[in-house]
């Protein structure tokens, strides 16, 4: 029998949740998808020194800022990484700007050019963006422009509903951060199918089928395989490599567990979602505020970290 990532494979497009090149190779991910965290992890590691090198002497020969020279570094592992893999590379823009429009969509429009100029073209490309009311409207403006959208740190219906308003291409609903934050609130263990992350992106699965809704729902943020069986079907699914491994090495059986074509019409009622309703709803659902502003300050941390290693690396080169 084929082993669960080959049988996952047939029914979801299966995304590398890594900036490790090595990794996307061996699993043979169609999408890749880094955020601050991981790329800062990735330029920790020797196979990537070059990139890191190659980056500083691009900043110190053009006189560049730290930040400039960090967004550079992602690009250039977004490059690379889509040289291994044949569909879309995810570049998320800085968390400081989760609550500005206009600079969420400025940024995307300047990590767009730069990876033009590297010969990557946009339709390549998915900016990663916080799924705020402000990054909300980002994607909106951005989309328009053809520049399609990640929706990141999605932990709710009622962010999934305006995000798809919005004509986002696409969603990260979180699975394992939801799972984290009721265990700890309520101090009980889940099956995958009890699992709240989940429950969680199979509610906004069925929504958005229900609704004819062409936004692509891709499942993140995982702790176990039970929850990726648990979503075998989804429209995609970001799986770092640790778990990529044990579904590679299981060769039981791996039946579907999300079909558009078994979701009931008109599961529930559309949403309709202005700013006042949407910061209402969202504020109601403790779980969703809580790790939707986690997400952020995590983001932000690492993206400040990453910007010390590249200002470290400069001084040394001096």
């Amino acid at each position: 029998m084929p082993s669960k990532l080959d049988q996952l494979k047939a029914m979801t497009t299966v995304v590398a949740d890594t900036g490790d090149m090595d990794a996307i190779r061996r699993y043979r991910a169609v999408d890749a998808t880094t955020n601050p965290s991981l790329i800062l992890k990735a330029a920790r590691m020797p196979n990537y020194a070059h990139l890191l090198d190659e980056t500083i002497l691009w900043g110190r020969s053009h006189n560049h800022l730290t930040s400039e020279i960090a967004d550079h570094l992602a690009i250039k592992f977004g490059v690379e990484l889509a040289k291994i893999v044949p569909g879309r590379i995810s570049t998320e823009v800085d968390a400081d700007l989760s609550f500005d429009t206009q600079g969420t969509a400025a940024k995307a429009g300047k990590i767009i050019t730069e990876y033009e100029k590297l010969g990557l073209h946009h339709s390549r490309v998915l900016i990663k963006i916080a799924a705020t009311w402000e990054g909300i409207r980002a994607a909106e403006i951005l989309q328009r422009e053809g520049i399609d959208c990640n929706m990141t740190l999605v932990f709710s219906l009622i962010q999934a509903a305006a995000c798809a308003d919005a004509g986002a291409f696409l969603i990260s609903p979180f699975v394992g951060r939801i799972l984290d934050w009721h265990t700890k609130a309520e101090g009980k263990s889940y099956t995958p199918d009890t699992d709240p992350g989940v429950l969680s992106v199979r509610q906004i699965y069925q929504y958005y089928k229900a609704h004819h809704i062409e936004t692509v729902v891709m499942g993140a943020s995982f702790r176990n395989t039970g929850e990726i069986e648990a979503l075998a079907g989804c429209d995609r699914l970001t799986i770092s490599p640790q778990l990529l491994e044990e579904l590679a090495q299981d060769e039981g059986p791996l039946p579907r567990q999300l079909d558009p074509k078994t979701v009931p019409p008109q599961t529930s009622a559309k949403l309709a979602l202005d700013e006042k309703t949407f910061r209402f709803l969202l504020n109601e659902d403790a779980m969703a505020t809580e790790k939707l502003a986690e997400g952020i300050r995590i983001f932000g941390r690492d993206l400040q970290l990453l910007r010390e290693l590249v200002s470290e690396r400069v001084r040394k080169a001096a």
